[in-house]
């Protein structure tokens, strides 16, 4: 007898060889992309404001960022890690790969272990530490032992529903001795809801107590974050906020919308607006009583657009009107961004339906200028799909090899420090002639500036 998951890989190999053999493929290179002069070879093409790039990686990938020590450091790691071009039937439907994450179910779900945190408002929010299906933990090189495993805090879109993207990568990511932990807002995932009070879009008020608390349970354990989509906003409102004291050693967005403001003005295709439309109300209507005390629940859920409803639900409170322009003022993700002091590898597609034109929506001049941002981009992927045959998210497998490269490179740095000290120190107490000593003093004076050309920058 079948199982439901071997059926639906059976299903899924046949439609795979059906399509592909109908299909036609057309992938550019992006050292093709000056030569592109159709119309239909331009859509695979990237365009002229992508082009300060790295040309070392493969075909169709590009890794945009400011030159730095690190930069060079991840360059080795992410080929090893990005695929060779595909012709997978997928590659060219970016809305295939997005509802293949979003709607169907993950293979093998996953046991939690939750922890109701309470805050110091009074509200609810709540943490659920991945604890199955187990497998052997691996041991892996530059991140920790299994007796102190490195904590991956997981960040999911703001609607609350666990997506099959965010609970493969816990699953990869617990095989590979992390212990994720998946952070709940208030009232979503069964979070109970005790205040009147969601959180806003961009508020890290809630999650910096959650981080908190990590550290209080696992003081000694490394601290990665992922986010997925829209999440990705909360994060990078927490990385601004707290600069230097963030507690995290790096982070990952998959599939980020950086411009939020923008995003709900523009509207997404109906056949996109009106499932999360439904699934918000659907989640909301939970809180229909407590809710009606605060805001006008006939606006709220008569609502026709996320726009409408996001306004309604955080600036048309009774006690609290605020304007929409205001409230962007306070929570779109990019406000602190100067702030920021800790890597961020963002991992995003040309052919985003969610996000938009890459164009308007991706801040490339940000990844140009700020060591601490990297922009991983391909030409397909949809939105929080990267697809491979099995189908398989290889974006997974790409960030939690940056962990593991970015911790060996502070390692090393560290290494390099003390090295470069110890030496110094020999210097000084030795005796030698003038010439000499000048000679050695600007030696070691050059190579200390290229040893610290990137320096670890947040608190432990």
């Amino acid at each position: 007898m079948f199982s439901i998951q071997s059926l639906w890989r059976i299903i899924w190999s046949r439609i795979s060889v059906l399509i592909s053999s109908v299909s036609k493929v057309k992938f550019c290179s992006t050292k093709q992309k000056q030569e592109c002069t159709g119309e239909t070879e331009e859509e695979d093409c990237f365009g002229d404001d992508f082009g300060d790039s790295w040309d070392s990686l493969p075909e169709g990938y590009q890794l945009i960022c400011k030159p730095s020590a690190l930069a060079h450091w991840l360059l080795k790691d992410i080929q090893r890690s990005i695929l060779e071009p595909t012709r997978w039937w997928w590659v060219h439907w970016p809305s295939v790969q997005t509802l293949f994450q979003h709607i169907l179910p993950p293979d093998n779900p996953l046991e939690f272990a939750r922890e109701n945190l309470q805050l110091t408002d009074g509200g609810i929010i709540a943490l659920d530490w991945v604890v199955g299906p187990r497998q052997s933990p691996k041991t892996r090189r530059g991140t920790n032992v299994i007796d102190n495993p490195p904590l991956l805090l997981v960040i999911p879109n703001p609607f609350g529903k666990l997506t099959r993207n965010v609970q493969q990568l816990c699953l990869l990511a617990l095989g590979k001795g992390y212990y994720p932990v998946i952070f709940n807002r208030r009232g979503q995932n069964d979070c109970p809801l005790t205040t009147l009070k969601l959180q806003d879009f961009g508020e890290p008020g809630d999650l910096k107590e959650a981080v908190n608390y990590i550290r209080f349970r696992h003081p000694s354990s490394m601290l990665f974050a992922v986010s997925e989509g829209l999440g990705s906003g909360l994060l990078l409102s927490y990385l601004g906020e707290c600069g230097s004291s963030s507690y995290m050693t790096a982070v990952s967005c998959i599939s980020p919308i950086f411009r939020c403001q923008e995003w709900f003005e523009t509207r997404l295709p109906w056949y996109y607006e009106w499932p999360l439309l439904l699934y918000q109300k659907g989640i909301l209507s939970r809180y229909f009583t407590a809710l009606g005390e605060v805001v006008s629940t006939d606006k709220l859920f008569g609502s026709n657009s996320l726009q409408e409803l996001h306004e309604t639900l955080h600036c048309q409170y009774e006690n609290r009107k605020v304007s929409w322009d205001s409230y962007w003022e306070r929570n779109e993700p990019l406000r602190d961004v100067d702030e920021v002091a800790v890597p961020v590898l963002c991992i995003c597609s040309m052919d985003d339906p969610i996000r938009g034109s890459p164009q308007t929506t991706l801040p490339i001049e940000l990844f140009r200028t700020n060591p601490y941002f990297l922009l991983l981009l391909t030409h397909h992927g949809g939105h929080c799909g990267f697809l491979t045959e099995s189908p398989t998210t290889w974006s997974h497998d790409v960030t939690l090899d940056y962990f593991r490269s970015v911790t060996e490179f502070f390692r090393t740095e560290e290494k390099k420090k003390w090295f470069t000290k110890r030496r110094n120190s020999n210097l000084m107490t030795r005796r030698r002639r003038p010439t000499l000593q000048r000679r050695e003093t600007a030696v070691y004076k050059d190579l200390e500036e290229e040893i610290f050309s990137w320096k670890r920058s947040y608190t432990r």
